[in-house]
């Protein structure tokens, strides 16, 4: 067994030369005798009981294909003679569809002079007899799919141990109709048509289509079927049943071949009456070798025996041919579904691992968030650029900063050149020195200003948060996924947490912009340098101002070409206005970058709370809550869960079984060879 434990390291060409020598030996003529064909040696009869135990086992079920001899034919083609004759026993008959469920027939060689026959389904064991056989096999079916005439896809496994039967293990599938009969369901062909495609699809089936002598080949709907999924052939063996009922022309079909039946032909003769089979095989001899059509077809291709000698040979073919690669997909799966079970979150049996299990769902939350909000790494969501959060974030406050310029130009572009700062001029006017600009009236520019942008900082907050919140809910979700009872809890505290935060902001937000109208200062030396640059047009523009000869526009830097005929009627005030507008000009320009920086120094700092304390106080708060439920429903195992470990055990109980199981065949082929 430690071969096949390690992976799937066994010598398969043991298995293969094994194979090929009893399919060697059957290749002599036989004898009408009471055994249809000899048994397979000690060396395959196991190989053969191990697919037969992989089956029962439902392997098929974990999507590893058995290779499989399928039986399929259309109604009334003879498909139950055939089996009946293989088998030696009688099978259900009667009208419409007998077989209505897919019967796996494994036939054994038997010694005992007592024949052995039980069904498995349903999860139990019945034991018959040749005389019972029928009805126990009726009864079944009905038990599986009802008494009406419908069909089911759930498999019926009838095993014969007999002396005479070949070593076969066949699935007979319900004989296909196009025309629903009384009680049948209208859609009964695509019913079969389901069933027959599910089995005869994997290419580890070999297809035994069963086909009336009476009939044109190429018109069979199994013929057709069987092109589908097999258009060369190459697993496809006919058995042409009713050869004495329509002898004419048969050779030349079978010969001619119009419907590419790669593994060949084999014409029989249907029991008739209450022939024993010993007398139904005595008389196909006979009528092979005497009839005047029938003897002149070739003797290899001819007879139960021969069909019974294909079919072991084929069998032995396909079993060296899928052995070692169903070895390989067991273990395989069994790893894989091993891998997944361990993904799943311990079962949490006591208070203390709950704990645990909450505080590394939130160790491992806020490892995320650092990575995708602070660190500016994304590689666990590589293709998902709203989940890029350090660059989004760059994004959005490069957007803000350009609403808040285009606000100002478009505030800006509603007056004529100076016609606002006049204006304040004016009303700011008081017995005062002449030519000194009122810190009054800067402010009160400052406050118009600040006050049509005001709305800008707190709409973009407002996105911001909305965008964290989306990135928050993937991610925490994401790391509590395993544990549903409480997803509801983390959700709710992560939009409690945002609310709070969006709050905090938005107060933040109207406290700068209460401190941007209530004063004006700064440090920075731009400020300075940018007015006095701009002053440097203030002579230019008076000479202009007082001249009524000279252009009534000129360009200053920052304002393209501006009109300033209007302002000749303002000469007394025009030069505190042109100082008014670069002063405030200048330090407009600091306000906005100021309004830019913070808002980023606030959202870095906010992140960085959230994520390093805020998130998880939060979340221990409305999880310890009235509402939260405490940890103790971290207990709570989910639905889905649950039924993922249930079906995982399942699937590797299965797995581990069917390892097992060729694992002893091959450490019996290793010891008979040794």
């Amino acid at each position: 067994m430690g071969a096949l434990i390690n992976g799937s390291d066994f010598d398969s060409e043991e298995i293969t030369k094994s194979l090929v020598e009893v399919a060697h030996d059957q290749q002599e003529p036989l004898a009408i005798q009471a055994p249809i064909v000899s048994s397979y040696n000690e060396r395959i009869r196991p190989l053969l009981d191990c697919v037969d135990r992989l089956r029962s086992l439902k392997v098929m079920q974990e999507g590893i294909q058995l290779p499989t001899i399928v039986v399929v034919g259309d109604q009334s083609s003879g498909k139950s003679s055939v089996l009946e004759s293989l088998a030696g026993i009688s099978l259900p008959r009667g009208q419409g569809i007998c077989t209505r469920v897919p019967l796996v027939m494994r036939l054994q060689s038997h010694p005992s002079p007592q024949p052995e026959l039980s069904l498995e389904f349903n999860g139990r064991v019945v034991s018959t007899d040749e005389e019972h056989i029928a009805e126990a096999i009726s009864d079944a079916t009905d038990e599986i799919a009802g008494r009406s005439k419908g069909i089911s896809n759930v498999p019926l496994t009838l095993t014969v141990k007999k002396d005479g039967v070949p070593d076969l293990t066949m699935v007979d599938l319900p004989g296909i109709t196009r025309v629903p009969v009384h009680g049948q369901p209208e859609d009964i062909y695509e019913q079969i048509s389901a069933i027959i495609m599910e089995y005869i699809k994997p290419e580890e089936s070999i297809i035994l289509n069963v086909l009336s002598a009476s009939v044109d080949f190429s018109t069979c709907e199994s013929i057709r079927m069987s092109q589908k999924v097999d258009k060369t052939g190459e697993r496809t063996l006919a058995v042409v049943t009713k050869a004495d009922k329509a002898p004419e022309g048969l050779m030349e079909k079978v010969t001619a071949d119009d419907v590419n039946i790669g593994l060949g032909y084999v014409c029989v003769r249907n029991r008739i009456g209450d022939e024993s089979y010993e007398e139904a095989r005595a008389e196909e001899a006979m009528l092979f070798q005497t009839h005047p059509l029938l003897s002149k077809i070739n003797k290899s291709i001819v007879g139960i025996p021969v069909l019974a000698q294909k079919l072991v040979q084929i069998q032995a073919t396909i079993i060296s041919k899928c052995l070692p690669d169903i070895v390989r997909k067991i273990n395989d799966k069994l790893a894989a579904s091993v891998a997944e079970l361990n993904k799943l979150p311990q079962k949490l049996n006591s208070v203390p691992e709950a704990v645990t299990a909450f505080m590394r769902i939130i160790s491992s939350a806020k490892e995320s968030l650092r990575k995708i909000l602070i660190r500016g790494e994304f590689d666990e969501y590589p293709d998902e650029k709203e989940m890029h959060c350090t660059a989004r974030l760059a994004t959005m406050l490069s957007k803000y900063s350009d609403e808040l310029q285009s606000i100002s130009i478009k505030s800006e572009q509603k007056q004529n050149f100076l016609e606002e700062e006049i204006s304040i001029l004016e009303e700011a006017n008081g017995i005062s020195l002449p030519n000194f600009l009122p810190r009054a009236a800067f402010l009160a520019l400052l406050q118009k200003r600040v006050k049509a942008i005001s709305a800008a900082p707190a709409e973009f907050v407002d996105k911001f948060w909305e965008y964290l919140q989306g990135v928050l809910a993937p991610v925490l979700t994401k790391h509590s996924d395993n544990y549903p009872p409480i997803q509801s809890s983390i959700r709710r505290a992560t939009q409690n947490l945002v609310c709070k935060k969006r709050e905090q902001s938005v107060d933040w937000v109207l406290q700068i912009i209460d401190m941007e109208k209530l004063t004006d200062y700064t440090c920075d030396p731009e400020y300075s340098a940018t007015w006095h640059k701009l002053m440097a047009r203030q002579d230019t523009f008076m000479e202009l101002i007082n001249d009524h000869w000279k252009p009534t526009s000129m360009e200053i830097d920052g304002f393209g070409v501006v009109e300033i005929g209007h302002l000749r009627n303002h000469v007394l005030v025009a030069r505190q206005a042109f100082d008014l507008k670069m002063r405030m000009t200048a330090y407009w320009k600091i306000v906005l970058r100021r309004l830019v920086d913070c808002m980023a120094l606030h959202l870095l700092f906010s992140i960085q709370n959230l994520v390093n304390k805020d998130m998880e106080a939060e979340m221990v708060n409305d999880l310890m809550g009235p509402y939260g439920g405490g940890v103790e429903r971290m207990l709570e195992e989910s639905p889905s869960v649950a039924d993922k470990r249930c079906r995982l055990n399942r699937s590797i109980k299965l797995l581990r079984e069917s390892k097992e199981t060729v694992a002893g065949i091959m450490d019996g082929i290793a010891a008979y060879g040794d």
